[in-house]
């Protein structure tokens, strides 16, 4: 039996272990934190979405696409906020107790825009 083959309906390689062949990994790009909670919450909420996405082959697409919209909506809502909130490095030079407060308030209202809009929809 050969080590390695590919599918030509789907264009997946398989690797041969042990009896059987399973899907060769392409050790690609790490998925992010909101890539997980993406996968976190199909898995426990849209399982028929997340078995279709799986079988498809498009899970992991699906994923990456998801944790970068995701972190760059975080990275431009928190620079928003910061500013409208007056969350400069002036304050964060002058009183850096309140500008870790005002960053810790602005990064859990953030989180739960982006997981009430992107993850969890």
């Amino acid at each position: 039996m050969e080590k390695y083959i590919t599918d030509p309906r789907t264009g997946l390689d398989y690797e041969l272990v042990g009896d059987y062949y399973l899907i060769a990994g392409d050790d690609g790009p790490a998925l992010g934190l909101w890539g997980q909670r993406r996968l976190r919450y199909l898995k426990a909420h849209r399982p028929f979405l997340y078995d279709d996405l799986l079988l498809s082959g498009q899970l992991e697409q699906h994923l990456h696409a998801i944790d970068a919209d995701a972190a760059a909506m975080a990275d431009l809502l928190t620079a928003q906020l910061s500013r409208a909130e007056g969350l400069t490095e002036a304050l964060k030079a002058a009183d850096p107790l309140a500008w870790v407060q005002g960053m810790n308030s602005i990064q859990a209202r953030v989180r739960e825009i982006v997981n009430e809009e992107l993850i969890c929809n």
